[in-house]
């Protein structure tokens, strides 16, 4: 077979390639027995990355957006939880502890009782002496009094009227405690769960749960415990002075003591703030406070209560009434050396 050249190989390609080709030369063989390397393979640049399509790229405003909604996201989840908790609360559910008594170091002494159960007594001394303006107000607190409690505070001088009974009510659920000097941090915290809170909770179950909540002694919280432990009585069945002494209790709750005898002790040892607060209140400033709001009844008219707690008498056998002393309240007895009254049917 006759051999090709490379001339007539170039030749050939010529004739027969389609046209629009280029034309491509072979090279020379070199003659036979002489050797040579072969040329370096060609390079060539790495391919590019496929166009994207029109309407598919990320306009950096996308991104933007696609952030901010994701830090709403972030923001508002707490928001939304502590609303649907709220609205579980107002539906009658009562959390059995709260962020105070998880923190107590004493052991924590409680029982739920019912606002139908609370001697209103309790209900309006509380009212006078915590937070007059719960029942007319709308909303957590007066904006003015918060901006006149914030300056106070910025100046280092002492608050001027105190944080109303829904401010009180959150800080003790959720929050720590900080009784001597709060920080500005957590008081803004305590108006904003108020304010949430109050736009849900009507302000029977305010203060229903507040004094369930409310600390009287050291690892003592609520009505229920309360009257047993200092007046071995059912928080329905209280007498007017000591629902007064009571709240004399609630400044420095960790101070007070239970007298011997019981009651509230305020013997010559007694903190003498403490003293002074459960006698300011009991023998002025509930006097004072009442008169002022026409009495008792008109002071827990303003919540909307109109009967008394002997008009429930048929409902006492519930486990809601406090009827008999909690079982935490007859052991805090024991430890203290003081003899508790026979549990009933013995």
């Amino acid at each position: 077979m006759e051999s090709l050249s490379a001339t007539k190989v170039n030749t050939l390609f010529y004739e027969r390639a389609p046209s629009g080709i280029p034309p491509v030369t072979v090279s020379p063989l070199p003659p036979p027995g002489i050797t040579e390397p072969f040329p370096p393979p060609p390079t060539f640049p790495p391919p590019s990355p496929p166009a994207q399509q029109p309407g598919t790229e990320i306009p950096e405003k996308k991104k933007k957006r696609r952030w901010l909604w994701r830090a709403l996201a972030v923001l508002l989840t707490p928001v939304v939880l502590l609303q649907a908790y709220a609205f579980i609360i107002q539906a009658g559910f009562t959390p059995p502890r709260t962020a105070y008594m998880l923190q107590s170091k004493d052991p924590v002494i409680y029982e739920y009782v019912s606002l139908e159960h609370i001697s209103r007594y309790v209900v309006a001394a509380a009212i006078a002496h915590e937070d007059q303006q719960l029942g007319p107000r709308a909303g957590a607190f007066d904006w003015e009094e918060l901006m006149a409690r914030a300056e106070a505070h910025r100046r280092g001088e002492p608050d001027p009227s105190g944080s109303t009974i829904p401010q009180q009510l959150l800080k003790n659920m959720f929050l720590w405690e900080e009784r001597e000097n709060p920080t500005a941090f957590r008081k803004g915290l305590e108006a904003a769960l108020a304010t949430q809170f109050s736009y849900t909770l009507d302000d029977q179950r305010m203060l229903e749960l507040y004094l369930n909540y409310a600390q009287f002694g050291p690892g003592l919280y609520g009505i229920c415990a309360a009257s047993w432990y200092y007046f071995n009585t059912p928080p329905w069945a209280m007498y007017e002075y000591h629902a007064w002494q009571l709240m004399g209790v609630l400044p420095l709750p960790d101070l007070v003591r239970r007298a011997p005898d019981g009651g509230i002790y305020l013997g010559h040892d007694a903190h003498l703030r403490v003293k002074d607060y459960v006698n300011g209140a009991a023998n002025v400033w509930l006097t004072r406070q009442l008169a002022g709001m026409g009495g008792w009844r008109a002071a827990v008219a303003t919540v909307g209560i109109t009967d008394t707690a002997a008009d429930n008498e048929d409902r006492r056998n519930n486990k809601d009434a406090c009827s008999t002393m909690p079982p935490s309240v007859r052991d805090r007895l024991a430890r203290e050396a003081v003899s508790p009254p026979a549990p009933p049917g013995t």
